[in-house]
């Protein structure tokens, strides 16, 4: 694994992640238990859909030749129900909305355009395949109805039951060891002593990684000392992907990097030209991803969005797991950074005409976890020199609604 000396960039970083997912772990999944998960197959419709021509309608099939005129009553079509015979010459039969079209029909006239008396039924002219649903008219038998790669949205589980498919190979969900570092760290709850904090990142992670379809332990938070540390990461790398949270900066207490290493871990990267979150570390052992994300809690979100979510997506075979970035506006005037990516927490607003205009709030420090939760967006502000005047196209992340990276 080569290693990279300069600062390496935001785009490269990903790159980089990506191309050390391992080959997929495969699972069977029972589409109940299927919303989510991503393909690794091709699921391919066994029968035709629908499996027999029937009424769109609630009405009479009749056949388009005898129309119009007064047709004899021959019975009934209901849904999931055989006809009762085939359709003769001046005949019409009652159907309902998913009945089958009995042999020798091939119209259905609307029952609101019918009259009924005496057991005749009158009908205007009607076409050909009006109002019919053709057999295989939706999915034809060993066409593909979800194509390997794709997610298994709620339309594509119903189109997989609707053919009859009981269970699909995905993509294993990755499992996922989270870690947070330091001696200062406390539970919520817990009561503090001078210069202790609460632990804060673990369950960020833990819900950005649950959202991109992991399973997700949270392993107990560990002091800053070399022998504690190099247990917990040890457990942690028996994991898909490892997690830590704080000690990767140069600071006397950032002992993951060296502790990591001395466990067999391998750097792809060290340092990215991002603010925030320069010092973030990727790397791996064997098949298990190791990310080392600052300890600052908004630079801990943007690592992982960047990074962390990617990997685990492409872990289960998403064709396209990069970060989900859309465009809007700049709403203010924003300071570049020389030599950085400056990913600033944002309000996003669309206007009447639909377009999304992005202003930075006040508070852009790394610390400013408050801050970040009250942002809709995380808007990315290209480096470079100057500033980047209001009215400028932007790239965003959105901070709503689930993992959007």
């Amino acid at each position: 694994m080569a290693r990279v000396s300069r600062l390496t960039t935001v785009d490269e970083a990903i790159s980089l992640v990506l191309a050390h997912i391992p080959v997929l772990r495969l699972e069977t999944v029972p589409i109940e238990a299927g919303h989510g998960r991503v393909l690794a197959a091709e699921a391919v419709a066994p029968v035709d859909l629908p499996l027999f021509a029937s009424s769109s309608m609630d009405g009479f099939a009749v056949r388009a030749a005898d129309t119009p005129g007064r047709l004899r009553l021959a019975g009934e079509a209901a849904a999931g129900l055989p006809a009762t015979r085939a359709l003769g010459v001046g005949e019409a039969m009652a159907i309902s909305t998913g009945g089958v079209v009995p042999e020798g029909a091939d119209a259905v006239v609307p029952v609101e355009h019918t009259e009924t008396r005496a057991g005749t039924v009158a009908v205007g002219r009607s076409e050909p395949g009006a109002f019919v649903r053709p057999r295989g008219g939706d999915v034809r038998a060993g066409s593909v109805v979800v194509p390997s790669g794709a997610s298994l949205t709620a339309a594509r589980l119903a189109a997989l039951a609707a053919c009859g498919i009981p269970a699909v190979v995905c993509g294993a969900r990755p499992r996922v060891a989270i870690l947070a570092t330091g001696s200062e760290l406390r539970r919520p709850g817990e009561r503090l002593a001078a210069g202790e904090i609460y632990e804060s990142n673990a369950l960020m992670l833990h819900a950005l990684a649950t959202s991109a379809g992991a399973q997700v332990t949270m392993l107990d938070a560990v002091r800053d000392d070399a022998d504690a540390l190099g247990a917990a990461l040890a457990e942690g790398l028996a994991y898909d992907v490892l997690v830590s949270s704080g000690g990767v900066s140069a600071g006397p207490h950032d002992l993951v990097r060296g502790v990591s290493r001395t466990l067999g871990v391998v750097e792809a990267f060290h340092g990215v030209a991002m603010r925030p979150g320069k010092p973030v570390v990727f790397g791996t052992r064997g098949r298990t991803l190791v990310f080392g994300l600052p300890g600052n809690p908004v630079s801990s979100l943007v690592g992982a969005m960047l990074f962390l979510v990617p990997a685990l997506r492409a872990l289960q075979g998403d064709r396209d797991p990069q970060p989900r970035f859309a465009t809007g506006v700049l709403a203010a005037d924003a300071a570049r950074l020389e030599g950085r990516d400056d990913f600033q927490r944002a309000e996003a607003v669309e206007t009447d005409g639909g377009t999304l205009h992005l202003r930075p709030l006040p508070g852009q420090q790394s610390h400013m976890i408050a801050e970040a939760a009250a942002a809709t967006a995380l808007v990315r502000i290209p480096m470079g020199r100057g500033v980047l005047p209001a009215g400028s196209p932007v790239r965003y992340l959105s901070l709503e609604g689930g993992v959007s990276a």
